[in-house]
This record gives structure tokens, sequence and C-alpha cells, in this order.
């Protein structure tokens, strides 16, 4: 069984070298009017100048995992804003995209909790299906739709759950298919827990994301050894590996929040029932340490008898 580790969007290990250096609607707003498309041009090319050198990094600690940051363009979707942010960086996109070709790399994104599928309210399946189209055109402007991933739960409840679900897979009819080929669903620390993500995953045929510190947190009733199976079956469509999410509490009293680094203790129960049904699978890190706490993470597993540890970011169980 193959284990590959990666992290979220900021490389600690390198100095300023944010992905997601923002701009607000005020802030260009305040600025003349032809310096405003200069600035949001500044910072993107700023942004997407730190992603690459987070990929060379990554390339240099052989890390095939990565999770793009969703704040690599700012004001993308705001709608008195609505600029071209690809055009301009062709070749810098494409750049990025021969990196994540030629070192055979994971990319992904996860959108913000906004983007859902489950309101009653009509404009924010709207929203959330201009978020996704976003986060498709950067995968598109790569070239790397058939290697990414974007990411969302599945929303709130609004008082019932049975409703809400049925609301979910009626809006998400407004996605185009395109669009939901390369999308994922994860379950959530509050509301919907593993057997309830599961379920919406195998009816709209897309792929699960376990998420082990959110399943946690949001146990139900569920079972998580006669469902992993289950959950890892689903990327069998896409014909992917699987993925997961790991992270630990940051304390007993702030448990859904995410710990600097990952605790060895509370993610090996997780291991140990994924070694039983010896399927290779992927995992990224969400721990606020990001690299560092995913190269930890992956030094205390390298330790563990039986563990052979293949690179800096992969081991064999």
């Amino acid at each position: 069984m193959k284990i590959r580790f990666g992290y979220v969007a900021n490389a600690l290990g390198l100095w300023n070298a944010s992905p997601s250096k923002s701009l607000t609607f005020s802030r260009f707003s305040a600025l003349p009017k032809n310096e405003r498309l200069d600035k949001l041009k500044e910072v993107t090319a700023q942004n997407l100048q730190h992603t690459k050198r987070i990929l060379h990094y990554n390339i240099a600690h052989e890390i095939e995992l990565y999770r793009f940051s969703s704040s690599l363009v700012p004001l993308a979707t705001h709608p008195e804003v609505l600029w071209d942010y690809i055009t301009p960086f062709k070749n810098e996109w494409e750049e990025l995209g021969q990196l994540i070709h030629q070192f055979q790399m994971r990319p992904s994104f996860h959108p913000n909790q906004f983007t859902l599928f489950t309101s009653p309210k009509v404009e924010v399946t709207q929203n959330a299906v201009k978020d996704m189209e976003f986060h498709y055109s950067m995968l598109q402007a790569m070239n790397a739709l058939e290697r990414g991933l974007i990411n969302i739960h599945i929303g709130g409840a609004y008082g019932d759950k049975r409703v809400t679900l049925e609301r979910f897979h009626h809006n998400l009819k407004s996605l185009p298919y395109e669009i939901k080929k390369v999308m994922t669903l994860e379950n959530d620390d509050k509301t919907y827990d593993v057997k309830e993500t599961l379920e919406a995953c195998e009816k709209e045929n897309i792929p699960m994301i376990l998420d082990y510190h959110h399943y946690m947190a949001n146990k139900g009733e569920v079972d998580l050894a006669y469902y992993l199976s289950r959950i890892f079956k689903t990327w069998e469509a896409r014909n992917m590996v699987p993925k997961v999410h790991i992270s630990s509490p940051k304390a007993e009293n702030a448990f859904r929040s995410h710990a600097d680094f990952v605790s060895l203790e509370f993610v090996l129960p997780f291991f140990k029932i994924a070694k039983e049904r010896n399927q290779d699978f992927d995992v990224m890190i969400e721990a606020k340490q990001k690299d560092k706490a995913m190269l930890k993470l992956v030094e205390d597993i390298g330790a563990i008898r039986g563990v052979k540890r293949i690179s800096s970011s992969v081991v064999e169980w």
C-alpha cells in the first residue's frame, strides 16, 4: 500500500512565498480607474510567481500532492469586477501546467464554505456555479483537468436534511457537466457525516474525499471500517487513486480547529483501518504548519515498524 502526502497552498519552508496576496474591493474601488486593472495584474502576477516557487520547492522535496490557493486571483468572481485573468498570464499558467505534467503532480482546489448547492436562494447557487467555473478555468489554463480536482462540502441543512439533500441534487444540475467531472465532495465536521456524503456521491457519481478529522468530530452512527471500501470505490469512475484529508484537533476544547502539526496518535487508527484495505491512496495534510507538518508526519509514520519510506513524501505500508 503506497501513500503519498501533500499540503495546502503555502510552503512555510520558503521565505515570503504566499500565493494568496489579496486586494479588497474597497481598496480596488478607491484606486483611480486607470490604475485598477494594473493593480489586479500586479497582485496576480505576484501570486503566480510565488506559486511557481512553491512548485519548484515541491519538486525539490519530492512532493507530488499540492492544493493550490483559491486566492490566486483577486476579485476574480466579484460581480463589479469580472476581469480576464487568463489571457494576460497565459505563459505563467502554462508554465505551472508544464511543471505539473513533467513531475507528475496531483493538483487540487478547495473553494470556500460559501460555494454550496444546498441553499434555497437562487443567487447562492448561481454564485456557487461562478466560483466553480473560476476554479475550473484555472485548472484548464494549466492544462491540468485530467489530474485536477475541485473539492467542496455539501453545505448546510437548513432545518431539514432530507429536503435539503433533494435540493442539493436539483441545484447541482446547474453546474456544467465538464466541471462536475472534476468535482469531489467531502464529509464535514458538523452537518453531513460520512454516510450522508457517500450516498450523495454515489447518487451523483462523484468521488468522495474522506476527511478523518471531520469524521471524528461528526461520526453519526458510522463505522468507518465498514464504509471505507465504498468511499474508495467512488474514485473508480475517474480512474484515480483515492484521496483523504488528515489533520488533528488543536485542543480538546477546540476539537474542530486544526492543530499546527498532525498527531500520529490521533490519525494512526485511520491508517490501521486503511491498511486492512491494502489500497494505494493520497493524503492531503490540513495543518497550520503546512509543508512542515506534512514532512513531520511522514517522518513519524516512516519510523513505524513495517513501514518503508520511499521518498520525502511517500511511504509504503
